[in-house]
């Protein structure tokens, strides 16, 4: 989808003075990058002092600042609303510390169809997005069936909550997602002595897997990973968040220790990825060790990003 608009601005200052700004805007939106020309008719403007987030003019002449840029640069959010998806950033004027002429802002939103299998990188407060190097991890509370995010944070104890993690990779090889440890505790921040519920432990063991209904629901693809987690009774009727350590990892350097295991009732512990190796899992009831050295700073096999989703509610009826 292409959007293409000329508009004539009025804009506000945003220091302790308005002032009136006349200007013209070209905006270009198309499926990964766009394009913004700004036409100043004030002829002192300095067209090098515009920024589109944190970005700088691509080019810049007479009265002229313009941009060419990616929808994943600039510092640009990505949201839903309803069936659009929007890339939203702002459009700035810094000002010389020497000039007359008082910085402005003017609002940037390229808008677009929502595709149906697309789900929300930001949505606040349960969709959560972190950045490592070249990565980008995204952890959220979903619906029943993983088409979208949760309608609400409140979850009934005995209900279940569905997690996806997830990981953009961009131009990285390939990496397969796992979750290596998750806890439950009252505060989005982990203090020395708080009080926490173990839900992954032990290098991606699903241990409340093994008293409750909880599991890793079927892959849809490597890069993310879905928890139907059982709730708990550990804070009822208070704010809980869930921290968790997501792993990318080489999709062919699996061992005891970077794994996906849940308990089967009557079965024992599966492994997610290939049942047929679930001997991975043996060490989920003793200590998971592994027998090769890797070095995951290194990032050489993976990246390891901590992240907390909440704050959510678990309530007695």
């Amino acid at each position: 989808m292409m959007a293409f608009f000329r508009q004539r601005v009025l804009l506000l200052a945003i220091l302790v003075a308005a002032v009136w700004v006349d200007a013209d805007m070209k905006l270009d939106c198309r499926p990964d990058h766009m394009t913004l020309v700004w036409t100043e008719s004030r002829t002192q403007v300095d067209p090098s002092l515009f920024r589109l987030g944190n970005c700088f003019p691509t080019s810049v002449a007479a009265r002229e600042a313009a941009f060419s840029v990616a929808l994943n640069d600039c510092n640009f959010k990505r949201m839903v609303t309803g069936d659009h998806l929007l890339y939203t950033n702002d459009l700035t004027f810094i000002s010389s510390p020497d000039s007359h002429l008082l910085p402005f802002s003017h609002p940037v939103v390229c808008a677009y169809e929502r595709p149906k299998d697309w789900y929300p990188l930001v949505y606040d407060p349960v969709f959560n997005t972190y950045g490592q190097g070249d990565l980008v991890f995204h952890i959220g509370l979903m619906n029943v069936d993983f088409s979208g995010p949760a309608a609400s944070t409140t979850f009934p104890l005995g209900s279940f909550i569905p997690i996806m993690a997830s990981v953009e990779q961009n131009r990285h090889q390939p990496l397969l997602l796992l979750l290596e440890e998750c806890v439950a505790a009252p505060t989005p921040e982990m203090q020395p002595g708080s009080p926490f519920y173990p839900i992954i432990t032990n290098k991606g063991c699903l241990m409340d897997s093994k008293i409750s209904g909880s599991k890793f629901e079927p892959r849809q693809k490597s890069s993310e990973i879905r928890l139907s987690l059982q709730t708990f009774k550990f804070s009822v009727d208070v704010e809980v968040y869930i921290h968790c350590e997501l792993v990318a990892w080489d999709p062919f350097g699996l061992d005891n220790t970077k794994k996906a295991c849940h308990y089967i009732k009557d079965h024992g512990w599966e492994l997610l990825d290939d049942p047929e190796y679930s001997n991975l899992c043996d060490c989920c009831d003793s200590s998971c060790k592994s027998r090769r050295m890797r070095s995951i700073a290194s990032g050489k096999h993976g990246v390891v990003q901590k992240a907390v989703l909440g704050p959510l509610t678990i309530t007695e009826t």
